[in-house]
């Protein structure tokens, strides 16, 4: 069977550049004789991966010396609760509500302190982003928290909260390296890898330093969820994810093959402008989103008519456009244009889309 188009939101599809030169090495890699997934991850062949993606990664996003990379274990749900433990020196943190994972967030770090929800965008299922130029902050808070590119109803924060003087913490899971960003904008930026960069199973963490160091984390926090005693250890405090790492490594390499960040998100504004634009003229389907807030990496669409949806969901299937079902709390259909979504795989979709409405007008 030939590939098709995934539009998984995650995990999600990969370069097929990438995952040749993966298949090519399987067996063995770099002359080693054996495949990456049995190597020990104390061998000098794979301190040189990981050192080599970490260096990738910095130039990439050109991150700061001040700033510490961490190739962790897990989902980004896991820093649900290690982003409070790690940073609750007052116990109190603010957090913005734009999403189910940023409200999963929010829920969590209520275990272990005072959280205040500051700005929401709950009152309209989570379809725009809010304001947040002059939020009200809160004095002693420790820090503000944000879900940056919301994966299910497809919204991106198109600017950064005034935070006030705050460090800001950004769950970057579905728009991660999708676009340049300003490292020293943020406290953390963290996020599972399994969207744009690589396999489930590894986070990738980039904390300003005085974060970890300047106070201990919480006496509660599990030694595999604490900050300082693996970055100091640089990601080998124990067996990290190895093979997924390796694969990051490799999609960090493809990144600066296609020119870097900046040419990533001109290849990623004409993918989405190719789907956005039919989906504003269609009298059939229309976006769920206010167009200011758009995201590049998740599109949300819908016909409002449960039936007519599952029919395109079961023929786009069987057209080779797979994954397009939209999350169970949302409903409808998502088109997830990761950077590995060839255009041509954008360009089919609409062309099935035009075909589908002119048979089933309502």
């Amino acid at each position: 069977m030939e590939r098709v188009y995934n539009f998984s939101a995650g995990p999600a599809v990969l370069p097929e550049e990438v995952l040749k030169e993966a298949a090519a090495e399987m067996l063995n890699y770099n002359g080693s004789g054996m495949s990456v997934m049995e190597m020990s991850h104390r061998s000098k062949t794979y301190q040189a991966i990981i050192d080599e993606a970490e260096k990738d990664l910095r130039d990439l996003l050109n991150i700061p010396a001040n700033y510490k990379v961490l190739f962790a274990q897990g989902g980004a749900s896991l820093q649900f609760a290690s982003v409070p433990m790690n940073l609750m020196r007052n116990g109190v943190a603010d957090y913005i509500i734009t999403g189910q994972w940023a409200k999963k967030a929010y829920q969590e770090a209520q275990k272990y302190g005072k959280v205040n929800k500051i700005a929401s965008s709950e009152d309209k299922i989570f379809s725009y982003i809010p304001d947040c130029s002059d939020l009200p902050i809160t004095d002693n808070a420790d820090y503000v928290y944000i879900c940056e590119n919301n994966t299910i109803y497809g919204t991106k924060f198109k600017t950064l909260p005034n935070t006030k003087g705050k460090p800001l913490v950004a769950d970057v899971s579905s728009c991660f390296l999708s676009e340049p960003a300003d490292i020293t904008k943020y406290g953390v930026m963290y996020g599972g890898v399994q969207k744009n960069v690589g396999p489930s199973g590894v986070q990738i963490l980039i904390i300003r330093e005085d974060l970890i160091g300047e106070k201990p984390a919480l006496a509660c926090t599990p030694t595999m969820m604490n900050w300082k005693i693996q970055t100091d250890e640089k990601s080998l405090y124990n067996t990290p994810p190895t093979y997924g790492i390796y694969i990051c490594g490799k999609v960090f390499k493809w990144l600066k093959k296609l020119g870097g960040l900046s040419a990533m998100k001109e290849i990623n504004e004409k993918k989405a402008a190719i789907l956005y634009n039919y989906l504003d003229s269609s009298k059939l389907f229309r976006g769920t989103v206010e167009k200011k807030d758009r995201s590049l990496m998740n599109i949300p669409f819908v016909i409002g008519n449960e039936p007519l949806e599952e029919k395109f969901i079961k023929e786009a299937t069987k057209e080779g456009l797979t994954s397009l079902k939209g999350h169970r709390t949302v409903g409808g259909m998502r088109a997830s244009l990761y950077n590995a979504m060839p255009i041509e795989g954008v360009n089919k979709l609409v062309a099935f889309m035009k075909d589908f409405e002119s048979k089933n007008s309502l």
